[in-house]
């Protein structure tokens, strides 16, 4: 039902191309008749505007302001296109998705977005068609004026041929780029998402490593050397037990942290058992009970399978400090091509992504590898957080070399 009613569209019969012109005059032919004497206006404004900025972009050029004028330009340019997409979507019932936007995220500053604002083929294609829509206005204005007088009868089928004339532009260059392009944009931008989340994570182990098992390491050091210069003086008394034991202490301490942090960067459990007993950990370990169901006839490739498991680790983490929810559960499954996660909590919702729990983090991540991430958290609750994976098949990889230590 949901895609039949995203399908329909505003003329008869869920289609952009109107029924037949007749002798009648119809609503259709009242709203590309009056497309068609608001295309002077329409145009006279665009055409100045466009005008206006590439000559003073062009003249700018010599000074520094030149080309910015000229990016500033474009970006207005784009809102030219999306007024115009609007009134052939009202009038002419021509369905054009809108653009998508420039991802000025991570571009580099201020020249990374004045080069991608040079570039935009959707600001160049509007200007191009305010630029031949002048000439085309004049005569569709006058044409239509006077027929309203001089050929009325025929008027609807005059109307129908320029109006047809007006549908192809619009859709010829006020269209989105084509889909290579948009998703080269898209990759562009998940590319600088991939770079910072793993400097992000680089930048926590190194200081994860410095603030705790280094700092234990450099204590159990200092406390030997102390036990070795008693022991070189001939003082074996119980001062220097204590010292071995303290020793002993912070070695089990240490070693507990390195366990801790190679779980943080990848856990063993994952790698030797799979999603499903590697989320029944994570559900152990939650403060509030969790229900974790895995319905998967296969495992995912590993970077999938990481990215499925640090996404449900964040997640639950949420629920022990953020949801006062009572239960959980989180459930996994595979449909076609795709690995779906769900977690659910009774708590108290509103979660959102700018609620400053990491999940924008999240996702940016999910985004990165063409996933998709949706929450559905009413205040009062329940929060259901759906995340949306690729599957993409196990190869046949080297087990790794920490790997076997172990199990030797």
């Amino acid at each position: 039902m949901t895609e039949r009613i995203l399908a329909a569209g505003p003329l008869d019969g869920g289609t952009d191309r109107p029924p037949p012109a007749r002798f009648a005059y119809d609503r259709h032919t009242w709203k590309e008749i009056a497309h068609l004497l608001a295309n002077l206006l329409s145009s006279l404004v665009g055409f100045t505007y466009v005008v206006t900025i590439l000559f003073l972009g062009a003249g700018l050029t010599v000074t520094v302001i030149g080309l910015p004028v000229l990016a500033f330009g474009l970006l207005g340019a784009r809102q030219l296109g999306k007024f115009e997409r609007l009134r052939a979507r009202g009038l002419l019932g021509v369905r054009v998705d809108e653009p998508s936007p420039l991802p000025f995220r991570g571009r580099g500053g201020f020249f990374g977005w004045l080069w991608m604002a040079l570039k935009d083929p959707v600001g160049w294609r509007t200007v191009l068609y305010e630029l031949m829509r002048l000439p085309w206005a004049i005569v569709t204005f006058t044409v239509t004026l006077t027929s309203l007088f001089v050929l009325w009868p025929v008027l609807p089928f005059l109307a129908r041929g320029l109006a047809n004339a007006d549908r192809a532009m619009v859709r010829a260059l006020l269209s989105p780029s084509d889909e290579l392009e948009r998703r080269i944009a898209e990759l562009e931008s998940d590319r600088g998402v991939v770079v910072d989340t793993a400097a992000a994570d680089l930048r926590r182990i190194e200081r994860d490593l410095h603030d705790g098992a280094q700092a234990r390491l450099v204590n159990l050091a200092m406390g030997l050397g102390l036990a070795k210069e008693k022991l070189l003086e001939g003082q074996a008394d119980e001062t220097v037990a204590a010292m071995v034991d303290e020793a002993h202490g912070e070695v089990k301490l240490a070693l507990q942290e390195l366990r801790d942090l190679a779980r943080g960067i990848h856990p063993a459990v994952l790698t030797d058992r799979g999603l499903d007993a590697a989320l029944s950990s994570v559900g152990a370990r939650c403060t509030v009970p969790v229900k974790v169901t895995a319905d998967l006839p296969a495992r995912p490739a590993a970077a999938i399978e990481g990215i499925a498991y640090f996404t449900v680790s964040e997640l639950l983490q949420n629920v022990s400090k953020h949801s006062g929810a009572r239960s959980a559960s989180v459930d996994v499954w595979r449909s076609e091509n795709r690995l779906l996660i769900q977690v659910w909590d009774d708590g108290r919702g509103g979660a959102s992504l700018d609620g400053g729990t990491g999940m924008s983090g999240l996702a940016d991540r999910l985004g990165a590898v063409d996933g998709l991430f949706v929450i559905d958290s009413p205040v009062g609750g329940p929060t259901t957080i759906t995340a949306e994976l690729p599957w993409r098949d196990r190869t046949e990889e080297a087990q790794p070399v920490g790997g076997d230590l172990r199990r030797k």
